[in-house]
């Protein structure tokens, strides 16, 4: 038997050059299926630490959703009716649609800066993101229904664009903020489903929310690092990004278990609540 073909990525083809084409694939299938194989060739060392490609300034999206301000988008309830599941598992896969591009694009826009353990955790996560929307859509298909039949939020880049000069405050929000949501809000979406008597949305929502704490702590555990390295205090440091940068509230109620488990502490959000 001859050798197992390495497929596109191959030996000095540089980890953003194979970053930037996963993030201007518009397909949400293939998109999810490149940040799988551009994460398995890093992994696999096929991939060079090499930062001579750009990282575009918006990944490339399908025609489908169509993307609504928040304002104008539907309300879809408390989610127990079959069409209020489809409207949440919608909402879901989009929410996962977009992380696979945020950490696909934190990991090629500052790993130069943070080191090779970063690019390895942020592609992981990008995995991740790629497995969890995979799995919403698969859902959403038993339910009649797929990706891109409803429309979604168009806001969710936002936080990327706002962020995309400084490490630390891209940090600060998207894994310590928008992540760390999730942490609050899945359980009780999780008993919602498990009342709706929908075993298969239940078993997809605890295995987000057993990653989802993974990457928070990745997000926070590479903040803290930041910041001592810079002499700063991380949970002041913290605040004060948020501050600048997110133009949302922090707000309760807090997971605080969930989120002691990824490594973020009262410290950094009790004052908030």
């Amino acid at each position: 038997r001859g050798r197992r073909a390495l497929g596109p990525a191959v030996a000095g083809t540089a980890v953003t050059a194979a970053i930037r084409a996963a993030l201007l694939t518009a397909d949400p299938r293939a998109k999810a299926m490149a940040a799988r194989a551009v994460a398995r060739d890093w992994r696999l060392g096929r991939l060079a630490f090499r930062f001579d490609t750009a990282m575009p300034d918006r990944p490339a999206w399908p025609a489908r959703p169509a993307l609504l301000p928040p304002g104008r988008m539907p309300r879809r309830g408390r989610g127990q009716s079959l069409k209020g599941r489809i409207a949440l598992y919608h909402a879901l896969g989009h929410i996962e649609f977009v992380a696979i591009d945020l950490a696909l694009d934190i990991a090629g826009r500052f790993g130069a800066e943070m080191g090779r353990e970063f690019v390895g955790d942020f592609l992981s996560v990008a995995a991740d993101e790629a497995m969890h929307f995979a799995l919403l859509d698969r859902h959403l298909a038993s339910l009649g229904t797929r990706y891109g039949d409803l429309p979604a939020h168009e806001g969710l880049w936002d936080a990327a664009r706002a962020t995309r000069h400084d490490v630390a405050a891209r940090l600060a929000i998207v894994p310590m903020v928008l992540e760390a949501r999730g942490l609050d809000v899945t359980p009780m979406t999780i008993e919602r489903m498990r009342m709706a008597g929908d075993p298969a949305g239940v078993r997809i929502l605890e295995r987000i929310l057993r990653d989802e704490i993974r990457h928070v702590a990745i997000g926070t555990a590479h903040f803290v690092a930041l910041c001592r390295s810079r002499s700063q205090a991380p949970e002041n440091a913290w605040k004060m990004l948020l501050d600048q940068h997110f133009r949302g509230r922090v707000k309760p109620p807090f997971n605080d278990s969930a989120r002691e488990a990824a490594g973020l502490s009262r410290n950094f959000y009790g004052a908030l609540a």
